[in-house]
Order: structure tokens, then sequence, then C-alpha cells
């Protein structure tokens, strides 16, 4: 069950939140055969000044973040940030603009209803 957080401070029109929110989605079915049930995705956009693009970069920066459980092999890794840095690339944003960075946690580390650990489900 990743949680994902695409970070912009470039506006775009709904369709590209949209397609943006799509492609990672569908870059972890079938990078990590995530359930077809499973969005938990959010888009967020932050204002210039409150967003440091880093040298060499521009105005299409794309920070792209996953929290997950650990458990993936560096392949499925590496099929991810291909699919999600193809994806982006139909909408204009270059490789070099987008960066992704996994977050691996253990399951005692969550909890995803009623207070239970993910340990104990």
């Amino acid at each position: 069950m990743p949680l994902s957080r695409i970070e912009v401070c470039k506006s775009r029109p709904a369709s590209e939140i949209n397609f943006l929110l799509e492609s990672v989605y569908q870059a972890q079915i079938e990078a990590f055969g995530v359930p077809a049930t499973d969005r938990q995705l959010r888009y967020l956009e932050i204002a210039p000044e409150r967003f440091f693009i880093p040298p060499g970069r521009t105005d299409n920066f794309t920070l792209v973040v996953i929290s997950m459980f650990p458990g993936r092999t560096v392949d499925a890794k590496r099929d991810l940030y291909k699919s999600i840095v193809a994806r982006f690339g139909e909408i204009g944003i270059a490789p070099e603009d987008v960066f992704i960075s996994l977050q691996e946690s253990a399951r005692e580390n969550w909890s995803m209803s009623g207070g239970v650990a993910a340990c104990d489900l």
C-alpha cells in the first residue's frame, strides 16, 4: 500500500494533474503489483517562492515521494522509475526534471485503520 505524493511549483490544468496521478498509479501497478483498488496518491502544488528548484532543472521540476513497506526488488524499483519518467515525458516533463524518492518503513510503523499496527493485521 504505497502512499504517493507528487510535488510541483508549476500550475497545471486538471487534465494534466489527473494524468500525473494516474501515471504514478499505473507505474506502481505494473512495477510492484499494487492492487487496482489501492489508490493512495496526492498532488501538491507549492508556491514557487516556497519551492527551491535544484540547479540545472526547470520549472517543470517534479518531485515524487513514495512511502511503502520494504521488500520490493531493485529491478522492480528501476522499472517504476523508468515508467514514471516515460509517462511524465508524454506531457513534456523532461527526464532531468523528475526526482523520485522511495521511502521504506517497516509495517509496525504504519497504522492504516483503527489505530492497529499494520504488522498486526
